[in-house]
């Protein structure tokens, strides 16, 4: 039965179907060539009223990776198309009411030379992302840390 759902929402490629599906260990997601991962987690996040999550992942993508500066404070891109993202490991949060996505990910090309880093943005190349949501009972923040110039996940707040 679980192979049938995921396989059906997997086939079916329009707008009105859920491209997730609840699973005991939390929720499984299946996005389509063309989809845009962190905008289907920020809506899933809002869709299914989740407090907090990690993720782990793995398809194929057109990324940009990015490497944090710390002396200007800010990334420094890569891009990267049609390669496979062999991982891609994540939280979602919150910040300012809205979901907040920190990925980092490893993808290799077609010579099977590898790259990783910080992930900017994505999206789905040929073929499909599969991703693995484990959900919290705690709705974590991120807070901005002006020393380090970036937004942290806090532990403590609520």
């Amino acid at each position: 039965m679980f192979g049938i759902s995921v396989n059906l929402i997997a086939q079916q490629n329009n707008s009105t179907a859920k491209s997730y599906v609840k699973v005991p260990s939390g929720y499984l997601m299946v996005l389509r060539e063309g989809d845009d991962v962190f905008k289907a987690l920020e809506a899933f996040a809002l869709a299914e009223n989740i407090p907090s999550s990690n993720f782990t992942g793995m398809g194929f993508v057109n990324l940009t990776f990015g490497f944090f500066d710390f002396k200007s404070k800010d990334y420094i891109p890569r891009d990267f198309t049609n390669v496979e993202l062999a991982s891609l490991h994540g939280t979602l949060a919150w910040k300012d009411g809205k979901p907040s996505i920190h990925a980092h990910g490893v993808i290799s090309d077609k010579t099977f030379q590898a790259y990783g880093g910080h992930i900017l943005k994505a999206d789905v190349s040929t073929g499909s992302l599969e991703i693995m949501l484990t959900i919290h009972d705690k709705a974590f923040q991120r807070k901005h840390d002006p020393g380090l110039g970036a937004d942290i996940l806090d532990l403590h707040s609520r």
